[in-house]
């Protein structure tokens, strides 16, 4: 049986999550004034991928087995806090230094780049990792239909792409790329103290 109100409860609380400035929206801002629309693109589908194999764990159960195994929990905690700190300071010690490709790299070698770095941000993104371990699938019910479950799926992967891929389309403008080649410096060292922090804070 499908069931309307629960899909409608997991839409509120994942579109109250997903809006809420994190290192994967960070990371989308980023991409989408410093590369290509089509790198920002490629970064919000590794994203949404990840997201889509949170929502699937979290409606399984993954709150349970974070809860009979807490020590996994701590180990993508730790993970993920140290990638976002090594992103950040990536991020501040190369602050405007031009980024210099092959021409064979520069097409699919920077879409598989760029998509692998929207992946490992998310999975490296312990606010991710809280919101459905601990919100999204308590709002989630237990038992649901293969119809429910796949509706699910379909409500976070509309709400994701659709924000992140707003975002990354708005910011890609060549007005605002244009703007952000003229303080690059200072925009990449912000972007990057921002995901450092964040980093440092899940760990203290």
């Amino acid at each position: 049986m499908f069931d309307s109100a629960a899909v409608l409860t997991v839409f509120w609380v994942y579109l109250a999550g997903v809006v809420i400035p994190g290192p994967n929206f960070v990371a989308v801002v980023h991409k989408a004034v410093a590369a290509t629309r089509v790198e920002a693109l490629a970064l919000v589908a590794g994203i949404v991928t990840v997201n889509l194999f949170w929502s699937s764990c979290a409606i399984t159960g993954l709150g349970i087995v974070f809860a009979a195994f807490p020590w996994a929990a701590l180990v993508i905690k730790v993970l993920g806090a140290a990638y976002l700190m090594w992103f950040g300071m990536r991020l501040i010690l190369n602050a405007g230094r031009p980024q210099v490709l092959r021409v064979d790299e520069a097409l699919t070698g920077s879409f598989r780049e760029s998509f692998f770095q929207g992946v490992v941000t998310n999975i490296g993104n312990p606010k991710s990792m809280a919101f459905y371990a601990a919100v999204f699938s308590a709002a989630a019910p237990a038992h649901v239909s293969v119809y429910t479950f796949a509706s699910m799926l379909a409500v976070v992967v509309g709400v994701s792409l659709s924000w992140y891929g707003l975002v990354a389309i708005a910011l890609s403008q060549p007005r605002i790329s244009l703007a952000y080649q003229k303080a690059r410096k200072v925009i990449d060292r912000l972007c990057g103290g921002l995901i450092l922090g964040l980093g440092v804070r899940q760990l203290t």
